[in-house]
This record gives structure tokens, C-alpha cells and sequence, in this order.
């Protein structure tokens, strides 16, 4: 399988309906659409008419742009494909599209990568949220301000009716996202989200599940990776006759948040892949005298300082309970030295990968080594020039010194540890594009899987060489699967996808 893969484009306003730049082409044809809704359905011949008939109604009031209603049938046993083949034969924004395996992530993923609508969209069949939402569901979308969508029960202004197990089942799910992954969105199960086409090529293809946990996955990737997520409260009325198992969807929620989670803290995902191109961050904007990418750096390292002097001083206090004020001071310092290190390595520099992190590590005790001077010459002056100074006495000649210390370290880190134009192995700067991500005019390598070789193609000329999975020639700068899924992946390769999924209905 050959993937194409590239940077994210910038983030820009969709033309509007009056000035988009594709029009029919004739009396009886269509706008290609803005926004394509997504129902993923399975065994759903009752409720699927009446869905999809409302839904339509209300983007014809409402919505200001060309719009496509698409069912997935998620290889259903009734009669749910014979309505959605009978609705769109009647209603010309409405397509519907079978698949022959089961799985909602699964349908959600096979329709979206064959889309050709700038904004995608899906919900629940049962339309439990009100329709009312969709609209400031999808506007951060259409303006570029955001690159995700989602709907949100739990937030202040929701309104929401259902019963108390469902409540608890869905707070405390959130509760452990945010406990294990890190999760800062509010409501990962909520059938009413939207993505960006532009984000969702790039991003779907590391989305492994196929059934319930594919909005979750969807979700933690798109904000490790730095993509802006955009929620709305809504009002939603829970549906008593939802035939979801609660037990079995707990439970394979549960096995990939473990999952997710092992293949986060093991690094196998590429996620500064998904970066946006240097220049539409705001933060990446030049000051006039301040080098390039210096008042970020400042910013993560005065971040990462503050939360290490507290370290710092915890392990000192507690050191200092049984120990005297030297060894202490020594010891305090050589354990927070190992964790600012590795911080700064990663978020102030934004050095990823595992290459030449132990070098990385003995050039910071090496700085280490000149703030124990500093700090260790300062309490011996502190002793000199008092017998029995108090214990607060010492602390506030520590902060002196660890911030004359600070400043020298962030030089050294700067100049020697983490220098500009570095190139190496798997390990380089953020700042361009592609998994590793390099400093102007940089070359190097970038260790991947498995004999898959990746050339993607940076800043100012840069050029980046990587060893990927079974041999597989990669072009551009993108996400690459952690698992292969070849089964399950629409075909990127060919030249239309959408007509390949016109074809097969």
C-alpha cells in the first residue's frame, strides 16, 4: 500500500455559498457540498426514515451551504438498506452506502476518506441531541478556526435528560480519560461530532478502532497532537429504546484506553506529523532582534523551571529532615535535574524519539554539575557568614542561586545541549514539517518500522529520510499508521476515492 501523506494545510475560511468556486455544472446537477452528514445505522428500518427526513428538512431551513446526508449501513439484516436506497432515490442530497462488516468506527472512517466535503459530520440515528446545535457545531469548522467538532452533555450549559446509570456510566468514563490519557475534552461519547476533511485524511489513518471507541481515539490523537477541538453544549434527550450494550461498550472502551495509552507512553505514534505548517501558529510569528522559535522556548522553559525549582525545594525540605543542608541540596538537585531535563527535551526544544536521549541526559548533568556549584557555593557562603542560619534563611538563598542557575542553564540547553541544525537519528527539533520535524537547512534520519522508508520534504529545502514498515515507500509528510490495517483502510491510492464509493453502492 502506498500512502500519500503531507503537513496540514493552514487553517482558512470556507468560501461562502454565493462565491463558492465550484457551481453546477448543469440544470440538473449540484453544488458540491460543504457540509457531509454521516448516520452510521445497523438494523435501523424504523427509525431511519424519520431520521433522515428531519435531518433533511432542518439543513434545508437552516443551513446556509450545499449539504449531503449519508447512511451507513453497517452490513444490517432488515430492511434498513432498502429505506436508505429508497430515500436517496427520492431526496438528491441524501446517499447511502453498505458496508458488509460491522462497526461504526469502521463506517465512519470508509465514508469520510472517500468524502469530498470540506466539513464532515456525523450523528446518532436516534437524533437524541437537538438539531439546533449543528449549525455552532460545524461554523468553527467552516471559519478555520478549528479543526474538530464535538457536541458536548457534560458541559455547564447542557441540558440533558436521561437516566442516573447512563449519567454515571458516561462521568465516569470521562473521568477515566482524563485520568489515564490525559483527556481535556469533556464528552468523548457523544454521537454528534465533525472534523475538517482536510484533518480527517491526515488523521484517520492512525485510528485503529472500528466500533465504539473510534470518536475516543479519534479524539486523544487529534489533541496530542496539538489540533484545536471546539465543543458545544447541547440538549439531548436520551433514548430509552437504544439497543447500545452497555457492558460490552464499557468493556472494549476500556481495552482501548489501555491500548491507546501503551502506544502513547511508547512513543509509537508520529504525532507532530499532524502539525499545522509553520507560520499559522501565531506563536510561530518573527520578533523584530528575537531569534526564531526564542520566545516559545522562553515561554516552556520558564514552565518547566518553575515546576522544577518546586521539586526542587519539596526534595530539599524532605532531604533536609534527616540530612545535612549540602547533601540535601545535592541530592534534591540531581533528581529534579533528571525530569527538567527530560522536560525541556521535550517541550521546550521539542526533541522527540528516544535517540540520544542518554546523551542528552549526561550533558544536562553536566549542567547540573555547574548549578550544584552555584547553589552549593552559595550555601557555604550563607554558613560562612552565619553559624546558624534557619532553614527559611537557606531556602531563600537557593532561589537566588537556582535562578542565576536557571539562566545559565537555559543558555547551555540552548547553545549545547539542544543547538540549532542538529541532525541525528529519530530524535530532532520541532518547527517543519513531517514526524521528525527539523531546523532550517537540518538533514538526518528518522527511525519508523519495520523497513518502510519515508522521504518527506521540510522547511527552507530540508530533506528527511526515515525507515518505516515492510518496505513501504512513503512520500510528503504525514501520519503513519502504529498498526497495520490494510483490511479495513479505504484505498488512498487511487485517483478518486469518492467515485470508488459511488461505484460500489
Amino acid at each position: 500500500m502506498r500512502t500519500q501523506l503531507g503537513n496540514l494545510p493552514a487553517r482558512q475560511h470556507l468560501p461562502a455559498a454565493g462565491t463558492a468556486p465550484e457551481h453546477p455544472a448543469g440544470p440538473g446537477a449540484q453544488a458540491a457540498p460543504v457540509l457531509d452528514v454521516v448516520i452510521p445505522v445497523y438494523n435501523e428500518e424504523n427509525d431511519l426514515e424519520p431520521c433522515v427526513r428531519r435531518l433533511h428538512a432542518h439543513l434545508s431551513g437552516t443551513f446556509p451551504y450545499p449539504f449531503r446526508i449519508t447512511v451507513a449501513d453497517n452490513a444490517s439484516t432488515d430492511l434498513t438498506s432498502a429505506v436508505a436506497k429508497a430515500l436517496a432515490a427520492e431526496l438528491p442530497e441524501v446517499e447511502s452506502f453498505r458496508l458488509e462488516q460491522k462497526g461504526r468506527g469502521r463506517a465512519l472512517r470508509t465514508v469520510w476518506s472517500a468524502s469530498d466535503a470540506p466539513v464532515l459530520a456525523y450523528m446518532d440515528v436516534d437524533l437524541s441531541t437537538d438539531l439546533n446545535a449543528l449549525l455552532p457545531l460545524v461554523a468553527p469548522l467552516i471559519s478555520g478556526h478549528s479543526d474538530l467538532a464535538i457536541g458536548s452533555r457534560l458541559a455547564r450549559s447542557s441540558r440533558v435528560v436521561r437516566g442516573a446509570k447512563r449519567e454515571f456510566i458516561s462521568r465516569a468514563y470521562n473521568l477515566i480519560l482524563r485520568g489515564s490519557l490525559a483527556a481535556r475534552f469533556s464528552d468523548a461519547q457523544c454521537g454528534f461530532k465533525a472534523i475538517r476533511g482536510d484533518v480527517a485524511q491526515r488523521l484517520l489513518p492512525m485510528v485503529e478502532d472500528t466500533g465504539w471507541f473510534f470518536d475516543t481515539e479519534m479524539l486523544v490523537l487529534a489533541e496530542r497532537a496539538g489540533l484545536r477541538i471546539h465543543e458545544v453544549p447541547v440538549d439531548w434527550v436520551d433514548d430509552p429504546d437504544s439497543s447500545v450494550d452497555l457492558v460490552r461498550t464499557a468493556t472494549d472502551d476500556l481495552r482501548g484506553v489501555w491500548r491507546v495509552g501503551r502506544a502513547l507512553a511508547t512513543g509509537q505514534l508520529a504525532l507532530d506529523r499532524l502539525r499545522r505548517p509553520f507560520g499559522d501558529d501565531p506563536r510561530d510569528r518573527e520578533l523584530t532582534g528575537v531569534p526564531a522559535g526564542l520566545a516559545r522556548q522562553l515561554v516552556g522553559f520558564c514552565v518547566v523551571g518553575v515546576l522544577s525549582t518546586l521539586v526542587y525545594l519539596a526534595l530539599f525540605s524532605l532531604f533536609r529532615l534527616g540530612t545535612g543542608s549540602q547533601v540535601a541540596n545535592a541530592l534534591a538537585l540531581l533528581l529534579s535535574a533528571f525530569g527538567n531535563t527530560a522536560a525541556n527535551r521535550r517541550l521546550t526544544f521539542g526533541v522527540r524519539g528516544r535517540d540520544q536521549a542518554v546523551r542528552h541526559q549526561a550533558q544536562g548533568l553536566v549542567v547540573f554539575a555547574i548549578g550544584l556549584a552555584l547553589t552549593s557555593g552559595s550555601l557555604a557562603a550563607l554558613h560562612a557568614a552565619t553559624a546558624h542560619p534557619d532553614h527559611g534563611t537557606e531556602l531563600a538563598v537557593l532561589i537566588a542561586a537556582n535562578l542565576a542557575a536557571t539562566v545559565l542553564r537555559f543558555l547551555l540547553f540552548r547553545a549545547w545541549v539542544f543547538p540549532e541544525g542538529a541532525t541525528g537519528g529519530s530524535a530532532f527539533r520541532e518547527g517543519a514539517t513531517g514526524g521528525s520535524a527539523f531546523r532550517e537547512g537540518a538533514t538526518g534520519g528518522a527511525a519508523f518500522r519495520d523497513g518502510e522508508t519515508v522521504t518527506a520534504a521540510c522547511r527552507d529545502g530540508e530533506t528527511v529520510t526515515a525507515a518505516c514498515r515492510d518496505g513501504e515507500t512513503v512520500t510528503g509528510a504525514g501520519p503513519v499508521s502504529y498498526e497495520a490495517r490494510s483490511a479495513d483502510l479505504p484505498a488512498h491510492e487511487t485517483p478518486s476515492p469518492r467515485d470508488d464509493l459511488r461505484r460500489a453502492r
